[in-house]
């Protein structure tokens, strides 16, 4: 099935007081002809260009500790591989059910947490990491506590910091902790913090401070937006400034947040949320270059979502898809899609949804532009396994290409990107490949690539030199035209 949204032939006013037509552009979805054998409560995108999904247990008590729980999907010839989950002290497998995620400089994915039971929920200690080409998992290390609903977010080091979630005995775990191979092998515990909420939203800025956005899963629990000051040694404790001026704080339940692009410009977004199962359209941006840093309104979104997600595209607007304006009912989900444009704070609608997507949905951005849809599961038991794809109107449209460009970077390198359309290319951008769920990922940043010169088939270009602004691992290189429109991403490695 698919849908389209077309938008009528526009009149643009050139330097000379003339008026050129652009030419009609379609954006469209399409539901897939199969389905996901699993519910993809959990998503990444591989360096191999494949999307992962994992779901534990899957919202379901009676498959806890399944064996077979995630999925590779090569998404180009629609098939599907399992693994089997590794196996804890007991010999049974590892439920990885609402677990935290974060890619390691690798390409590694790095899972850490999960489930120990159910109703109430214990937080699991286990820690594994899944290989993108052997697509296998491995045990590493366990951490110090358990964590249910955790969030983990890679450091500028290398190294990956994971932070609340309820324990191994349903505890509330306030104790950060860090995960690093190269120095010390495992995980190392800070001194207790302020009690973050579950799946709190975190970035990490080029200072190396974190941010939380104020979106979470759940409450909460009184902490405000903040930036997080990790010290040097892990006798110290985490210091803490909090950010002020976001509106209807107490809506940051499955709410969602990006960087905003570029990445340099240090701007987060929220976006939507809930109270009490009531959903708001409430959009907030803080400049945290900015000495006093504070949330100031935007424009809201056109429909108020809970549920949602978040989607940076090349062109360097903002997609969101998903959610519902009253908690799991998927007949008040928000089909239409909508677009940010950071340029002109503005919201624009575009295609409907087929499928409604609420509680454990996923969306994420492919190499070539598009952007998968999955999940949803308004009730236990209750999958939506439905798969369905985006195409943004850049498809439609004639698209730079990228004949050449290195393999490896390292920070601060001039480099060549080879294309016939170099004359016409306005931004060179990095994406980091999403790792998505809950409405939650620390992931995904477009960084800027500052072009130095050009001739008629050439890029000379320059990658940033702030490990913070570019975290070292896999990343989507994209260039954009002067209309906004990209290329298809090569694939690059900074180290």
């Amino acid at each position: 099935m698919t849908q389209s949204h077309n938008n009528p032939n526009l009149l643009e006013e050139t330097d000379l007081g003339t008026f050129i037509a652009q030419a009609s552009t379609t954006d469209k979805w399409e539901v897939l002809p199969y389905s996901a054998p699993i519910l993809p409560i959990h998503a990444a995108l591989l360096r191999t260009g494949k999307v992962f999904f994992f779901c534990g247990s899957g919202n379901d008590p009676s498959q806890l500790n399944t064996p077979y729980d995630s999925v590779v999907w090569n998404v180009n010839e629609g098939t599907f591989t399992r693994q089997k989950a590794p196996l804890d002290s007991n010999n049974q497998p590892i439920d990885i059910f609402c677990a935290g995620q974060s890619f390691r400089p690798d390409g590694g994915l790095l899972v850490a947490g999960g489930t120990l039971r159910y109703d109430p929920f214990y937080g699991s200690p286990s820690a594994l990491i899944f290989d993108p080409i052997g697509e296998k998992w491995f045990k590493i290390l366990p951490m110090n506590n358990g964590r249910w609903y955790p969030t983990l977010v890679t450091l500028g080091s290398g190294r990956v910091f994971a932070i609340s979630g309820p324990d191994k005995d349903g505890k509330l775990n306030r104790q950060p902790e860090i995960y690093s191979y190269f120095f010390s092998n495992g995980w190392n515990a800070f001194p207790i913090t302020r009690p973050y909420p579950a799946y709190a939203n975190l970035f990490l800025l080029d200072s190396g401070k974190l941010f939380y956005s104020g979106a979470q899963m759940g409450g909460n629990n009184g902490v405000a937006p903040t930036i997080l000051t990790l010290p040097e040694t892990f006798t110290e404790s985490i210091t803490e400034q909090v950010v002020p001026g976001l509106q209807d704080p107490a809506f940051g339940n499955q709410a969602t947040s990006v960087l905003l692009p570029p990445a340099q410009d240090q701007k987060v977004m929220i976006i939507g949320g809930g109270r009490a199962g009531t959903a708001t359209n409430r959009v907030n941006i803080v400049d945290l270059k900015a000495t006093n840093p504070t949330y100031v309104a935007a424009k809201p979104l056109n429909y108020a979502r809970m549920h949602l997600s978040a989607v940076l595209l090349p062109d360097r607007t903002v997609f969101v898809c998903n959610g519902s304006k009253m908690d799991e009912d998927t007949k008040q989900s928000m089909l239409p899609a909508e677009i940010y444009d950071p340029a002109t704070d503005t919201w624009t609608v575009v295609a409907k949804q087929n499928v409604p997507r609420v509680y454990h949905s996923v969306a994420l951005l492919l190499p070539d532009g598009r952007v998968v849809t999955a999940g949803g599961n308004p009730d236990r038991r209750i999958n939506e396994l439905r798969l369905e794809i985006y195409s943004p109107a850049y498809m439609s449209r004639s698209r730079p290409i990228i004949q050449s460009a290195p393999d490896v970077l390292t920070y601060g390198q001039q480099f060549t990107i080879q294309t016939p359309q170099a004359g016409n290319i306005k931004w060179v951008s990095l994406i980091k490949p999403m790792a998505t769920t809950h409405s939650c990922d620390t992931e995904q940043r477009l960084v800027d690539v500052r072009i130095n010169f050009r001739n008629s088939t050439s890029l000379n270009v320059t990658l940033a030199t702030n490990r913070n602004i570019a975290v070292p691992g896999w990343y989507m290189l994209f260039i954009s035209d002067n209309n906004g429109t990209p290329s298809v991403a090569t694939w690059t490695r900074i180290s």
